[in-house]
Formats: structure tokens, C-alpha cells, sequence
């Protein structure tokens, strides 16, 4: 009798663990400390992210699998991957650069945001958001998808005394479960046609089901589909977005629209590529009007946003992260099309790579100015180049990038791949539709940089610029600009990397 003992590759999933750990660390350490050594936790949690993203280095030639059925190694839980390394370096490189925020607004809270549950929900939906693209069955993959989220739902509203994180929070939770019920209602349905709950083995059996289960597969894969558009915040499941980014500690804004997209799109990307290509005729061209709306409810969203409202900024940066997730979902409708799959995944990871970079430093640039405008409005960005010159070439920088212009090359280069992506998929009607979008939204990157370098409508406070930033915050922005000056220098790198070999 063959033994039911599974072996652990614990090198393979210690990426996940060490995040998981350290935050379980993080809660046990803040029942023995005092309110004034509670600010150690969070240079333990940013020590514990930094451990956890370097454990991705010695799994950079490997391809390592775990968690296999008995007598089939071949059929795995857990695979570390190209992709899975990819996803995962994204989400754990996301999760230190919010963390350094973090350090610096729990700081600036007032003891509004208890230091000890936020570290240990942080790091628990950040170990949540490792482990989902490693998934390769349905099962493991709501499970990382909740973990991820729901420690999501608490930060938002994790504020004392704010009506507004209080009901961002509440939105965020019904939109987010509401899509975690149709997600499970769609696995069920395909489970009970295939028999079976792993990506590689409901691809084979499910192009052989017969034609009484053939009606509940397809309502099985369009439900699922709708599930992760609701994570992904693809139109119409955006409508949490903007009063979600708003009313959340600004970090957790950051971390949602670097982290929480990765965790959707993967997770799409593992039941659309993976699970479901022998169904490409429906997914495929659903994604690409997907794409299309997305895209272009984003980008208007952004453009009528009033430079004077309050939270205009963040606000802003809410709509156009929904612009985004339109062009990132260009290169998975493509995959339906395309001969090598692979290709156009390989241009949505290297769109993310570049969207996460730039849109981080982004975000802590608004940390920065939010700190002394708290309305945080675009108006408040006039002038910054006078009080802070390299904060603002740095926020000039970034959203070039956003936009696609030099010298933002990189952001240039990775609409460029996913433009290619869809006119070799035959999607040109898609291409059409992204450059008319990409024309929309040089219109406000484009004001906002302008305003940067306006003279202020009054002079500089000298005491508020000759102010020192925190370190943490600093760091952020160097580590940010750094990265996105050297993918602006050596773009080919990050497309060569995310096409070898992903599955």
C-alpha cells in the first residue's frame, strides 16, 4: 500500500512562509511590548518582507513542485515556476515599498491605526497574495485569495473614528465577497463536470464533458470568469475602487492597486491560460470588451477628476489604476487567440512589473505631500518643484511613465508590448481602442506634471521645505525611482525575463 505522507519542498513555498511567520511573529511581539516600543514591529515586518522576497533568489533556475497526489508527481498544489517567481517578487517587492509608507503613517496617526493588528493583518494578506500565483489547483486558489483579502477589508477600515475608511471598508467587503460567491459557485459547477479540482487535469477533462455536464461547465467558466473581474476591478465591478483608495490609510491604497491587481490577474490568468484554454472562444473575446470598457471608464473617470475636490489625488491615481487593469488585461484576451500563450502573459507580467514600480513611487510622493496638505487635492501638487525639486522630478518621472512618455522608456516600452500583443492576436479593433485611451490619458498625466513645475500660488513655506523626510519614506521614493530609472535604461531585460518558459 502505497504511503498517503506527503513530502514538503520547503524552500519551494518559503516565499509565502516567511511572510506568514513573521506576521504570527508580529502578533505574539506586540502583546509583550508598550505603546512606546510599538514602532519595532514595523521594522520587523519590512525585515520580514525583505527575508521573504530574498528567499525567491535560490528558486531563480528551478522549477520545484509540492504538494502532489500520491503516485502522480506530476499533478501538484503548489508549483514555483517562472510565473509563480514573477507574481511573486511583484507582490513581495509591492508589500516592503507599502510597508516603508506604513512605517512612516502609522507614525503619523496618532495611534489612530493600532500598530500590532495592522502589521499582522498586513503581513498575513501579503502571504495570502505569495501564495495565489503558486496555486495550481481551484481549491488553494480561493484560499489565497481570501487570505489575501480578507485582512484587505480590515486595513481599510482599520482607522478609529473615520466614517469615511469605515465605509470604504464596507464597500470593498460586499463588492469583494459578492465575487468570492459567484468565483465559488463557478468552481463548484466545474468541479461537478470534471471530477477534479487541479488546473492541468480540469484542462484535459474538461474538453471531453459530455453534453448533459457540457451546459454546466459553461456556466461554471463564465461565473468564475466573473468572479476575478470583480478582483481585478474590471468595469462595471470597479464602482469600490475610487471611495475604497480614499477612505483607506494611503499605504493600503498603494498596496491595493499594486498587490491586489497582481493577486486578481494571476489568479485569472492560472483559470483562463491554465484551466480553460480548450474554452478560449468564450473567455477570450469576453476579456478583450472587458479590456476595451475597463480602459476607457478608467481613463474618463481620471480626466473629469476637479484638481480643487478634496482627495482629487488619490482619487485620481484610483481611476487610473482601473485604466490600467484595462490595458492589463489586453495581453490575456490575446493569449485566447495566440499561438504561444505564453508570449502575450509574458507582456501582461512585464506591464505589471513596470505598473507596480512607478505606481508605488507615485503613491508615496502623494504620502509625502499628503502629510502636509491632508485634503490631498492635484491643486496641492502646484509649485512642488520649488519647495521640493527632486520630489518632483522623481512624481514627473512617474507619471511620464504612467503615461507612456519619455523619459519614462519603460512605460513607453510596455505599452508598446501590449499593443503588440493584441495586433498579433488580430485584436486590432483592441488596438484602436488602447491608443485612443493612451491619447486620453496623456491629457491629465500630462496637467498634473505640468502643474508640478507651475510657480505656487504662494511662496514656498521655507520651514516645510527645509523639513527632513522620514527615512522610511525616503527610502521608498529612492527605492522607486531607482527601479523605474533602471528599467527605463534596460527595458528588454524585464520583457526577456517574464517570457522564458512562464508554465
Amino acid at each position: 500500500m502505497s504511503s498517503l505522507v506527503q513530502s514538503v519542498d520547503w524552500l519551494a513555498i518559503a516565499p509565502p512562509t516567511v511572510a506568514a511567520v513573521v506576521g504570527l511573529v508580529v502578533l505574539v511581539a506586540d502583546l509583550f511590548l508598550t505603546e512606546s516600543r510599538k514602532p519595532v514591529l514595523g521594522w520587523i515586518a519590512v525585515a520580514g518582507l525583505a527575508a521573504a522576497a530574498l528567499m525567491l533568489l535560490p528558486l531563480l533556475d528551478a522549477d520545484r513542485s509540492t504538494f502532489c497526489l500520491v503516485g502522480d508527481t506530476e499533478v501538484c498544489s503548489y508549483t514555483a515556476d517562472r510565473f509563480t517567481l514573477v507574481i511573486q517578487f511583484l507582490v513581495l517587492g509591492g508589500a516592503l515599498l507599502s510597508a516603508l509608507l506604513s512605517v512612516t503613517a502609522l507614525k503619523d496617526s496618532g495611534k489612530r491605526l493600532p500598530e500590532g493588528e495592522y502589521w499582522f493583518l498586513f503581513l498575513s494578506s501579503a502571504a495570502g497574495a505569495a501564495l495565489l500565483p503558486a496555486s495550481r489547483d481551484l481549491a488553494t486558489l480561493v484560499v489565497a485569495l481570501e487570505v489575501a483579502s480578507l485582512p484587505a477589508f480590515a486595513l481599510v477600515g482599520l482607522r478609529h473614528g473615520d466614517r469615511r475608511s469605515s465605509e470604504a471598508a464596507l464597500k470593498f467587503f460586499l463588492s469583494s465577497v459578492t465575487a468570492t460567491a459567484v468565483s465559488l459557485l463557478g468552481i463548484s459547477f466545474v468541479y461537478a463536470a470534471t471530477g477534479t479540482l487541479h488546473l492541468t487535469r480540469v484542462a484535459e477533462r474538461i474538453q471531453d464533458v459530455d453534453g448533459q455536464l457540457a451546459t454546466l461547465a459553461q456556466t461554471g467558466v463564465v461565473l468564475t470568469l466573473v468572479g476575478f473581474a470583480f478582483k481585478t476591478a474590471a468595469v462595471p465591478f470597479h464602482f469600490w475602487v475610487p471611495d475604497t483608495y480614499v477612505g483607506a490609510p494611503l499605504p493600503i491604497a498603494a498596496y491595493l492597486s499594486v498587490i491586489g491587481k497582481a493577486v486578481g490577474f494571476s489568479g485569472l490568468i492560472l483559470v483562463t491560460v491554465v484551466a480553460l484554454p480548450s474554452y478560449a472562444e468564450a473567455w477570450a473575446p469576453a476579456l478583450a470588451v472587458l479590456a476595451a470598457l475597463t480602459m476607457t471608464a478608467g481613463n474618463v473617470g481620471a480626466l473629469r477628476q476637479q484638481s480643487t475636490r478634496a482627495y482629487s489625488a488619490v482619487r485620481l491615481l484610483a481611476w487610473s489604476s482601473v485604466g490600467q487593469a484595462g490595458y492589463l488585461l489586453v495581453p490575456i484576451a490575446a493569449a485566447g487567440y495566440s499561438d504561444d500563450p505564453e508570449k502575450s502573459v509574458g507582456s501582461t507580467l512585464a506591464y505589471a512589473l513596470m505598473y507596480g514600480a512607478v505606481n508605488l513611487g507615485a503613491f508615496a510622493v502623494a504620502a509625502l505631500v499628503g502629510r502636509a496638505h491632508r485634503l490631498n487635492r492635484v491643486a496641492d501638487y502646484r509649485g512642488l518643484y520649488a519647495a521640493r525639486p527632486l520630489t518632483a522630478l522623481l512624481m514627473g518621472f512617474f507619471l511620464l511613465c504612467l503615461a507612456g512618455l519619455p523619459p519614462g522608456v519603460i512605460g513607453l516600452f510596455a505599452k508598446v508590448t501590449v499593443f503588440a500583443a493584441a495586433v498579433h492576436a488580430g485584436l486590432g479593433w483592441l488596438a484602436v481602442v488602447m491608443a485612443v485611451n493612451v491619447v486620453i490619458a496623456l491629457v491629465y498625466y500630462l496637467r498634473w506634471t505640468a502643474l508640478l513645475f507651475r510657480a505656487p500660488e504662494t511662496a514656498p513655506d521655507g520651514e516645510a521645505a527645509a523639513h527632513r523626510l522620514p527615512a522610511p519614506l525616503t527610502a521608498a521614493l529612492a527605492l522607486t525611482g531607482v527601479l523605474g530609472i533602471a528599467l527605463s535604461g534596460a527595458p528588454q531585460l524585464v520583457l526577456r525575463f517574464t517570457e522564458t518558459g512562464l508554465f
